[in-house]
């Protein structure tokens, strides 16, 4: 019988939370399988990339939402975040006609106007708060992609309390202990309050919307309009409401995170910076193989594979046994707690020699492959990430919105950490824009 080991993942680094990932690392170095406490919970964390994926793909009945799912569950627990299969099945479909392919096409124009005029209203030598920006920006695009049908007066608000939300979701640490008690309360009266202000802004556009003739086109109207078998709403207005936070939310910070540490890469090194910018050149900024990233590629889509590989912004996962299961050579009882993480498999030496190094043409040679979980910035299976073509096209147009304009660098004298929170995101990012 295996004992637990309590997970030292966090330490205080100048008054702030701080994770560990180094001594997550050495802590599971060896093991397929390693039984942890986290906060006092007893959990399986697993490394196998092999075995991740049959939680994920094969196995996935047997797994339900765990520990770890409960600060998205907040915000909604009736459609996509459901625990009933059915139900996330249908809301899966429900969202598919405006994250397909030729959808996500058809919003590029908005994409690039949204991303051109915030980054032309920079200033020279004035420092930006990069991971703001990008939440500015990513939620405008959510806004006016998915949400047909809303004045544009109202989106921009809309826009402004959303971005104020996505910053406040990011930085909320995962686990209870990764903050003092009083920075806890902090966190969660200042995300209560925005996700507050946001939703009451959002509730009162729905109800415009409901008796508008515009409430036809979109995935808001879609959730408005939703009949079952007798003609009644599925959903009640609260759970309209909660539904739309919760995908909003989800879109604004991953997208956000990822551009923040896309650009901070590329501020690192002149020669990728060089690369980026030939390739949007020859390409026209069209190069994403929307949908996958997968397959034969340019040098701008193997940049952005490579910061997602070292920098996922769903960082780690937990799954719940909804039965005894057996994963490989172990047995879990009903109820067990399963962890696994892709900052762990994406620098799995196994699978990526000198898996600390950002070089994105290793991708020349290595192709994400279905056979096991040793790239999941998206995941994969049944439950992988639905809004993955939209994030694809999405990163590609911000990427191209920015370094286009202007050289960033780092803000002088600023030392950029990593935030292991709700997301994977730098825990401070000034940089200070000089004209290309």
């Amino acid at each position: 019988m295996k004992s637990a080991t309590e997970y030292p993942g966090v330490s205080s680094e100048i008054g702030s939370p701080v994770f560990q990932f180094s001594r997550m690392e050495n802590l599971l170095r060896g093991h397929s399988v390693r039984t942890v406490a986290v906060d006092g919970v007893s959990a399986e964390f697993v490394t196998d990339p092999v075995l991740v994926r049959r939680i994920l793909v094969k196995d996935s009945k047997n797994y339900g939402k765990g520990e770890l799912f409960r600060k998205a569950r907040n915000l909604s627990r009736a459609g996509l975040l459901t625990e009933d299969e059915s139900v996330h099945r249908h809301y899966r479909r429900l969202t598919h006609p405006y994250l397909r392919t030729a959808a996500v096409a058809e919003y590029a124009q908005v994409m690039h106007e949204i991303a051109r005029e915030a980054v032309t209203s920079w200033r020279l030598g004035q420092a930006v708060d990069v991971q703001a920006e990008m939440c500015r920006i990513s939620s405008a695009v959510a806004l006016r992609t998915l949400f047909h049908g809303v004045p544009r007066e109202a989106s921009a608000l809309l826009g402004e309390h959303l971005a104020a939300l996505s910053w406040e979701m990011m930085r909320k640490p995962l686990y209870g202990k990764a903050a003092t008690r009083a920075e806890r309360q902090l966190s969660s009266r200042r995300l209560s309050r925005t996700r507050a202000d946001f939703r009451g802004l959002l509730a009162s556009c729905m109800a415009d919307l409901l008796h508008s003739p515009d409430c036809t086109e979109g995935y808001l109207s879609a959730l408005l309009t939703d009949s079952g078998k007798h003609g009644t709403p599925v959903l009640t207005p609260d759970e309209v409401c909660d539904e739309a936070v919760m995908m909003l939310t989800a879109a604004t910070v991953t997208t956000a995170s990822v551009m923040s540490w896309a650009l901070y890469v590329i501020s690192q090194d002149p020669l990728i910076e060089e690369k980026v910018l030939k390739d949007m050149a020859q390409t026209g900024g069209e190069s994403v193989p929307l949908g996958n990233g997968h397959g034969p590629v340019g040098y701008t889509v193997r940049f952005l594979m490579e910061v997602l590989r070292l920098y996922p912004p769903v960082w780690i996962t937990c799954r719940r046994t909804l039965s005894d299961v057996t994963l490989g050579d172990y047995s879990f009882a009903r109820g067990t707690q399963v962890l696994f993480s892709s900052y762990l498999l994406h620098r799995n030496p196994d699978r990526y020699p000198d898996p600390y190094r950002f070089d994105p043409d290793r991708w020349l040679s290595i192709r994400p492959t279905t056979d096991d979980a040793s790239y999941i910035p998206f995941g994969i299976g049944a439950k992988g990430c639905v809004g993955e073509s939209f994030a694809w096209k999405e990163l590609e147009i911000l990427l191209g919105a920015v370094i286009q304009e202007w050289q960033l660098m780092v803000e002088p004298g600023s030392r950029v950490r990593k935030a292991a929170e709700t997301t994977l995101h730098p825990r401070r990012l000034l940089m200070v824009p000089q004209p290309r």
